[in-house]
């Protein structure tokens, strides 16, 4: 017997937001975490917001931070899930993907625990 879990529908609520300048430079973006989706969004000139990336993750996204290295152009994105993971990515504007820099797992939490 195999499961398969397939969402219809993106989730919509955005659960938590941080602002930064992740592609470098002057720009300031915006990453939302909706449920399992994450999202880089900037405003235009006119004040309207465009997706830059939209990637769906595995676990539901929990927490968000930014960080700045020291002499670093860029800010870099803390992403903390429901898995008992922490996640630090970094936006690749040439490839418009996020880069996996560093993963770790610090324990079960959440969702995981009432089924274990």
């Amino acid at each position: 017997m195999y499961l398969y879990s397939l969402t219809l529908q993106r989730a919509t609520g955005i659960v938590c937001a941080i602002n930064g300048s992740f592609s470098g430079g002057k720009s300031q973006e915006i990453v939302v975490a909706r449920g399992k989706l994450l999202e880089l969004l900037r405003p235009d000139d006119n004040g309207k917001i465009q997706t830059l990336l939209s990637v769906e993750t595995f676990g539901a996204i929990r927490s968000l931070a930014q960080f700045r290295l020291t002499g670093s152009q860029k800010d870099y994105i803390v992403v903390g899930s429901d898995s008992g993971r922490i996640v630090i990515l970094e936006y690749n504007k040439e490839k418009n993907v996020f880069d996996k820099i560093h993963q770790e797992t610090f324990g079960k939490s959440g969702v995981l625990n009432s089924l274990l």
